[in-house]
């Protein structure tokens, strides 16, 4: 046994060194590399790529785990979680060919520049052919892995919320779309104020206030960095470097203030990951869901709460000096103001969801081939015509807008929604335990950093999300709160 915890602690070092590697290339390659360098940087990727898989699918390594697994009752708690998570992890690399293996994780690092330059032009064509190649490995990963799920849609969501399937999600789906749509048309007959916060903001300002806004929220950028990048995201290499990216706009400075407040909840959850998990497989956050409920929490029940920029309005009017003109309370009422939008990032947080069931449904398509790549302009715009009444002029407002696609991340999408879900779940039980108004009113917002390490954030992906979201709210995923929490305010704020 002690033998083989020890290989087993030198291979993860080794896995964990890698992947490290592979996400410094992965953040340069969406933030810093120049354009004619990317092809050779997305071989590298590739060439580490294969690495982990050997590593991960050798011989000695899964004997190794296979060892540990018979003998599981002597190790402890987070050497137990390991074990179980590689040995799955193995079973379902070991079904993929290495040259496929290899050629996906080069197709996917090239396809983010391809699709980046395909956007800045407007140009599906120039996407569509990589994009068709991700979704045929997908299809293909999808069936090597199969065992007894009804779709492949339940196997590929495995990967980013185990435990959930379509039938559930149609089910979360269905019950959002019948309480959103009322509500939202409720709100479109009462009409909306003049808008008066799309105004140009030097982008030097804005990097300022959003490294305020960060810190003031609780981001250690001792432990961290931010930079910009076509599609806001977080990466995290170790708790100790952690990285933000967002997209400044000269002429719309709320985009980034929302992105950076988004990607820093990523942000704080990855920094207070207790410190016997680095060096582990489990040092980073849970599911993807419950990552998107940190994300979602700050960005919205914090970062859109009246309360929130009370303490902070004259700190941005430094910054934003358009802001001098305008009331805390119109301030507050346009950035919850509800439009229908073309682009998901900006989407207010009522008709969010509808912009994932667009998503989701299109997803589902393309994993039965009931979806062709060559028509998913015209399904895109069918579908946001259907569910939020706009139809994009572009493509890159419009089919091109994400970049999770060309990353591979598809099945990710409900994770937002679920998310948001968690989030307001999460949220009801806080505000029994911790007065929240009081704390962002007076700027204490390490009392709900702390409550959140306490709860959540500290066991990284010690325990599954299921058994998080039941021992901090006593009950399962129960999307009444999601719903309740839009409708009460909402219906404050356009007096309903």
């Amino acid at each position: 046994m002690e033998k083989n915890l020890k290989l087993f602690r030198e291979k993860i070092r080794e896995k964990k060194m890698i992947e490290g590697a592979l996400e410094v290339l992965q953040w340069d390659l969406e933030t810093v590399a120049p354009k004619k360098g990317k092809e050779n940087l997305a071989q590298i990727v590739g060439y580490l790529s294969m690495k982990e898989y050997e590593l991960t699918t050798s011989k000695e390594f899964e004997d190794c785990v296979e060892i540990l697994k018979e003998n599981i009752e002597k190790l402890n708690e987070i050497e137990k979680k390991e074990i179980e998570e590689l040995a799955e992890d193995i079973e379902k690399m070991k079904k993929i060919p290495p040259y496929e293996y290899q050629d996906y994780s080069e197709l996917i690092a090239r396809t983010q520049g391809i699709w980046e330059e395909a956007k800045i032009e407007n140009n599906y064509e120039k996407y569509r052919d990589s994009l068709k190649k991700i979704v045929e490995y997908t299809i293909k990963f999808a069936n090597y892995h199969k065992k007894d799920e009804k779709n492949l849609y339940d196997v590929i969501l495995k990967d980013y919320e185990k435990g959930m399937t379509t039938e559930k999600l149609d089910e979360f789906f269905s019950m959002l779309k019948k309480e959103i749509v009322p509500l939202l048309k409720k709100i479109k007959e009462k009409g909306n104020p003049k808008k008066q916060l799309l105004q140009k903001t030097k982008i030097e300002n804005q990097k300022k206030f959003n490294r305020f806004i960060g810190e003031y929220l609780g981001f250690d950028f001792d432990r961290g960095v931010g930079a910009e990048s076509e599609h806001p995201f977080t990466m995290n290499i170790t708790k100790n470097d952690v990285r933000l990216t967002t997209k400044y706009m000269e002429d719309n400075p709320m985009s980034a203030i929302f992105s950076t407040i988004h990607e820093t909840g990523h942000g704080i959850y990855e920094q207070q990951i207790r410190d016997n998990l680095q060096g582990t497989i489990l040092a980073s956050g849970g599911s993807m869901g419950i990552h998107e409920s940190q994300s979602r929490f700050y960005e919205n029940i914090l970062g859109r709460d009246i309360h929130f920029w009370k303490n902070i309005y004259k700190k941005a009017q430094e910054f934003m000096p358009f802001l001098e003109k305008i009331s805390l309370e119109d301030f507050y009422k346009e950035i919850n103001l509800v439009e229908p939008s073309l682009i998901r990032t900006e989407a207010d947080e009522l008709t969010y969801s509808l912009h994932i069931m667009v998503r989701y449904e299109i997803e589902k398509g393309l994993l039965t081939n009931e979806l062709n790549i060559d028509d998913l302009p015209k399904i895109w715009k069918e579908k946001m015509n259907e569910y939020l009444g706009v139809i994009p002029t572009t493509d890159s407002e419009g089919i091109m807008q994400d970049v999770h696609w060309a990353a591979g991340l598809i099945g990710y999408f409900p994770s937002y929604a679920l998310g948001s879900a968690y989030a307001a779940q999460i949220y009801n039980t806080m505000k029994k335990e911790i007065d929240v108004d009081n704390i962002l009113e007076t700027g204490e917002l390490f009392k709900i950093k702390e409550w959140l390490g306490n709860k959540i954030h500290k066991y990284g992906k010690l325990k599954e999300t299921p058994e998080i979201i039941k021992e901090v709210t006593g009950e399962e995923l129960n999307p009444r709160y999601y719903i309740e929490y839009l409708k009460e305010k909402y219906t404050k704020i356009y007096n309903l």
